[in-house]
């Protein structure tokens, strides 16, 4: 079963990796511990054959939202979610069930700091649960 790990941030503190900036009093050991942690999980959800893909995200004021009112194409700049925190990036894996979907999840640094959401895809016939 496929899932989408989406990983939210606080766009007032951007930068990627988001776990490496959320905490201004981090010290260097500290940093070097959630990146080795981080370092680990992507080694063994990509050695597990599980990684099917992930990316970072730009900040969300490069974004653009298009809405069709009336039939009119509607743009404009900026995500104007009515949201504390935003897409930040994801990861696709491909695992046995939603548990080990969520163990995974909550391996990632970030998910200290921000939620990281964990979304089940749907295939083309529907959802494979």
């Amino acid at each position: 079963m496929k899932y989408m790990l989406l990983i939210y941030s606080n766009p007032a503190t951007w930068a990627h990796p988001m776990f490496l900036h959320q905490d201004e009093e981090l010290t260097e050991r500290d940093r070097a511990s959630r990146l080795a942690a981080f370092e680990a999980l992507l080694e063994d959800i990509h050695s597990s054959g599980e990684l099917i893909d992930s990316a970072a995200l730009a900040d969300p004021s490069t974004s653009r939202i298009v809405r069709l009112k009336d039939g009119v194409e509607e743009a404009t700049d900026g995500p104007f979610a009515e949201a504390k925190e935003q897409l930040a990036g994801y990861f696709v894996i491909d695992c046995e069930n939603v548990e080990r979907a969520t163990e995974v999840a909550a391996r990632f640094p970030d998910a200290k700091f921000a939620g990281v959401e964990v979304r089940p895809i749907m295939e083309p016939c529907g959802m494979e649960m």
